[in-house]
Order: structure tokens, then sequence, then C-alpha cells
């Protein structure tokens, strides 16, 4: 087996890696290209991970972890937990970690996973398509792909102004660490799970009778409960890992108005905590011909984020996609992490 590293551009960095930690830690600026045999495939969430020995430049083996999407996302992607075997001879592009450790992240932009001369990684992801119209908002939704490339991590980073609390936190979190709330499959409160629509459904279901909207999402899992009862949301010392939700009605369009969440250390997968001050504000709607529904959202935290970051998309009526359990593994969970 031989081992070498060929560094360059990665010219296509707006279409980053489908990773669900964030990018941080990782060297989005290089390729490490890897040849070696496949020692161990594991089909689990957040990440589908395998690993290849390889030989150093000084001769030595040296086993390289390299993790993929989610499980859901690469079954979209036309993989399946028999795509790899050990004892397969692979040729792998991933970005590397940066501070040396033998973890990297699979190339979806500028690079290839090649098996006994055929490649076998299959660029893109899943695109939702309209095969059904909607007569409500409930059912399932995605985002189509190719409208809203950015992942979670990459999207808040791009879009988020900070405090300088915020900076100063971002500045000193450890991606590969147990502060990472992913290491203890922690997900991620609203608005995570609409961002995340471009790779995970989302499905609304309305109850009349109880006056409750439930909405729920293939990203860690999360259901949340809207009340629509007209109560108010509790006391601050009460508070909820996807915080607390009530709505209302306003001309056809779901309003969900959240508050009182628990604090989280990375709630946008880039080292931004939240804490008692977050408030989110949804709102749901058909757009004119009913095709599609337009989600908006508000979200404030002035103790971390320097002004509102609002943002609107289009999902598609997707009853085709059957929501897929994302069961986190905390074995899986935790390969990441350098120590």
């Amino acid at each position: 087996m031989r081992y070498f590293m060929t560094f360059m551009l990665a010219t296509i960095l707006a279409f980053p890696v489908s990773a669900h930690h964030s990018d941080a830690g990782i060297d989005l600026n290089s390729l490490v290209t890897l040849e070696g045999t496949i020692t161990g495939f594991y089909w689990r969430n957040p990440h589908v991970y395998f690993t290849v020995e390889t030989m150093d430049g000084r001769g030595e083996r040296v086993e390289w972890t390299v993790q993929m999407g989610s499980a859901i996302t690469s079954a979209r992607r036309g993989w399946t937990r028999d795509s790899l075997s050990a004892g397969d001879r692979v040729t792998v592009q991933a970005y590397p970690a940066q501070d040396g450790h033998p973890y990297g992240i699979l190339s979806r932009s500028a690079g290839s996973l090649e098996r006994a001369g055929e490649i076998i990684f299959t660029e893109g992801l899943y695109a939702a398509e309209a095969t059904a119209t909607p007569s409500s908002l409930e059912g399932n939704w995605m985002t189509n792909h190719p409208s809203n490339p950015l992942t979670t991590g990459r999207f808040f980073t791009v879009e988020l102004r900070l405090t300088e609390k915020g900076v100063a936190a971002r500045a000193a979190y450890d991606e590969f660490s147990y502060e990472n709330p992913e290491a203890n499959c922690i997900g991620r409160p609203p608005p995570a799970a609409i961002i995340a629509s471009n790779l995970f459904a989302m499905q609304i279901e309305i109850n009349e009778e109880e006056e409750l909207v439930v909405i729920r999402s293939e990203f860690w899992d999360e259901e949340r409960t809207v009340y629509m009862d007209g109560r108010a949301h509790p006391e601050d010392s009460e508070r909820f890992p996807s915080g607390h939700s009530i709505g209302w009605w306003d001309e056809g369009a779901l309003v969900v108005d959240t508050a009182n969440f628990a604090n989280h250390r990375s709630p946008y997968q880039m080292g931004v905590p939240s804490g008692n001050q977050k408030h989110v504000v949804e709102r749901y709607r058909l757009n004119g011909e009913g095709t599609r529904m337009i989600v908006e959202f508000t979200l404030e935290d002035p103790e971390y984020i320097a002004e509102p970051l609002t943002h609107s998309r289009e999902l598609i009526y997707s009853p085709q996609v059957e929501l897929s359990s994302y069961d986190c593994d905390p074995e899986a969970a935790r390969r990441f992490m350098s120590d």
C-alpha cells in the first residue's frame, strides 16, 4: 500500500461537503489523496464512516477515518450499507483535519472515491421533485437542494452577524472535543431543521381537535409541539432543548413563536452558543399556486447575534419521501474527536 498527499486549491468552496458537524477544524483549502485498503465501513448516524489503511512517508501503516454524510442522505444518493467492504482497494480524496490527525471528510465537490478503477462516489444530493399538489400545510416537505446548496453550519457562518461575545465564543470553540454537542448526540434546535431541509425531510401534522400542530424533522429526530390554544410561553425558568412553541393562524399562514430555549453550545454548527434570550418566529404558508410551501423565519439572540437574521425558502411537497429515523449512535457521533 502506498500513501500520498496532494494539496490543491478547492475551487468550489461555495458548495461545501455534506458535514453534520461544522466545517470548523477541517482544511477546506486542501485535499488529501489516500490510496489503500478499506478496513471498516460504518453505516450509522449522525455520520457514515469508513476507515482506510495506508502507508505514510516513513513506511509506517496509518489508518485514516473518512466521514461521509448521514445514513439518510447517503441512502438518497444511492449508497447502501454494503457499498464498501473490508479489503476493498480504494483511492480517496478528502478534506483533512487541520490539527493533523488522520481524519477527513469525503470531498463531494472536487474529489472522488475510486475502487478498482471505478469511481463509485455518487456526486450531488437528493433533489426534491413535485409529484403532487398539497391541499394544506400537512405532509412531508423538502427543499430543492440546488436552490439552497449551503449546509447548516456553512449557512449560519455566512449569514450571522455576531456580537463581540459571539465572536469570542466561536474563537474558543473546540470542534474536535466533547464541547461539541454532537459528541453527546445533542441535536440542533430551531431554526436548524429549516436550513437542513435540503438534506432532511420535514413533516407538519395539524390536530385541530386538540389545538396542536406537530412539526417533525429527520434532522436529529426533532419533534416540536406548537400550542394553538392561545396560551403564553411559560416563565423564563422553564427551558427546553427545542424551545417552547406557541402558534396561531394569520390569513391562512401558520405563525410559530418559539422561546425558552435551553442553553446550547453550538446550535448553528459553528461554535456560537445560544441562551435564554434566543427567540425564533416562523411563518409557513402555501404559495399563490398552492404548489410550494414558503417558510420564513426571524432569529434573534442579542447576547450572541448582533442583528436579527431573516431567511425565506420554498419547500416542495414530498409525499413520496418517507421520514427516516436519525437514531444518533454515540460511537459514530464521537469518531471525529481527536483524543
